[in-house]
Parts: C-alpha cells; sequence; structure tokens
C-alpha cells in the first residue's frame, strides 16, 4: 500500500474529501477549533489504522516512547500538528495515536462506517454516554460505562478497580499519565468501552496547567454516573411493585 493513503490532506490540493478539507483548514486559535481538530486526527487516526496495517505498526511502534524515539511516526503525525505546538501538545499526539494504533484492530473505525456512526461526531456519544456540554465523555465517564454496563458481559470492571484506577491517573504528574494512561486505556477498550479519543487528547495536552479542572472533572462525571445507575434500578423496582395487583384482605367473618 502506498504512502499516500495514510498522510491527512494539504490546504490546498485537488478535491480532497470534505472531512479531510475542514480538518486540513482549521483555524489554531480558538477552543472549538481545537476541538474540532482533535476529533478529525483521532478519527482519520483510527481509519488510518483499520485499512493500513504498515501505518498503524508505526503508529504502535511509539507507545510509552519519548519523542526522539519514534522516527517512523513523524511522516504520520507532523502534517497533523498546530504550527506551534507546545512541547506537551506535540507529546499528547504522538500518545494518543499510539494508544489508539494498540488496540485491537476490531475496536478501530473503519473508514466505510464514518457516515453511519453519527455517535463520532461533536455532540453525540457513543455507548450510553451522556451528554457532556462543549466537552466530549471524559476518561471518568469511560470508567463508569465499564461499571455500568459490564454485568453480562464476558469481561467486566468491578467498581472499586475503575475507581482505583481513575484515581491513580488524577494523581499523576505529566510524566506518569503518559507512563500509567496507555495501560488503563487498553483495559477499557477490552472491554468494549469506547474511548473518547479527542477528549484524552486535550486533556493531556492540557493536563499540566489544569490537572486539577480535569481531574476533577473525570471525578465527578464517574461518581455522577455511578450515582444514577442504582438511583435507576430503584425506580424501576417502584414502578413494578406499584404496577402489581395488590392483595385484596378478607373482612373477617362474624
Amino acid at each position: 500500500m502506498t504512502t499516500a493513503s495514510t498522510q491527512p490532506p494539504v490546504a490546498g490540493s485537488q478535491a480532497p474529501p470534505k472531512d479531510s478539507v475542514e480538518a486540513a483548514a482549521i483555524p489554531q486559535q480558538s477552543a472549538g477549533a481545537r476541538t474540532h481538530r482533535s476529533r478529525a486526527f483521532t478519527r482519520w487516526v483510527e481509519e488510518t489504522c483499520a485499512k493500513d496495517p504498515g501505518a498503524r505498526t508505526a503508529l504502535r511502534s511509539g507507545l510509552r516512547k519519548d519523542l526522539d524515539a519514534v522516527p517512523r511516526m513523524h511522516r504520520l503525525i507532523a502534517p497533523w500538528l498546530p504550527e506551534t505546538p507546545s512541547p506537551d501538545v506535540e507529546r499528547a499526539y504522538y500518545a494518543v495515536a499510539a494508544m489508539i494504533a494498540a488496540q485491537p484492530r476490531s475496536a478501530l473505525r473503519r473508514p466505510d462506517h464514518a457516515e453511519a456512526d453519527p455517535a463520532r461526531g461533536e455532540g453525540e456519544r457513543r455507548s450510553g454516554a451522556p451528554e457532556t456540554g462543549r466537552f466530549g465523555a471524559s476518561l471518568g465517564t469511560t470508567f463508569a460505562l465499564a461499571v455500568v454496563q459490564g454485568p453480562g458481559r464476558e469481561k467486566e470492571m468491578r467498581a472499586g478497580t475503575a475507581e482505583a484506577r481513575l484515581n491513580l491517573l488524577t494523581r499523576q504528574s505529566p510524566a506518569g499519565l503518559h507512563r500509567h494512561l496507555p495501560a488503563s486505556v487498553s483495559y477499557l477498550c477490552s472491554l468494549g468501552v469506547d474511548v473518547d479519543w479527542a477528549q484524552v487528547l486535550d486533556d493531556l495536552s492540557h493536563w499540566r496547567r489544569h490537572s486539577g479542572r480535569i481531574s476533577r472533572r473525570w471525578l465527578q462525571d464517574f461518581y455522577r454516573l455511578r450515582a444514577k445507575d442504582p438511583l435507576a434500578d430503584a425506580d424501576g423496582q417502584d414502578a413494578q411493585e406499584l404496577q402489581q395487583p395488590q392483595p385484596v384482605e378478607e373482612a373477617p367473618t362474624g
């Protein structure tokens, strides 16, 4: 397979796909533009890994590695970087691409499903994840879904395990987060829970300056969704009890 099929489009090229034009021409100032770029990038990585084994191998080679030790990744990632990325943003792009490529091929989003999968669009989520405003589904939401949706599956995550893993991540420095995150997201993917890679990219990019805010949102999302699960079960049980016919007491005989 030629390398041309794995390269993102360049602004001004002849008749590239519509989504590719938008990804290449995104302004770099606003938060909305960054979100659009992040979603376009992670979508492209998933599609490229699904259709090009060579590119997937090159991207996977960078898992948990320093940027100076991943020469095979540069031709794929460099065209997607903002013009003047900070070291944290640059490392986040490489790390997320490597984590996506390290997932089982069956978990990757294939190009022919791009239009049929609206949950990858902005404001919509797969796996029953709730709406989260201008943010994507956080890791807290993803860990909670792994617990809520686990019963009945071949694999499941216990609530205590999810809580411990999430709390461990929130206590990490940038270097520690890059070290521990791949194992956590790999575990989530193995359970069949979808990770919002674009949101992971944004959170990694800003962890050094905003880890407190990001950690707070992860934990709040986790406990909020976990609290809804038993409450929903209780409401369902109450409704069933109300629908059941009540026994009629017999009048005492004189």
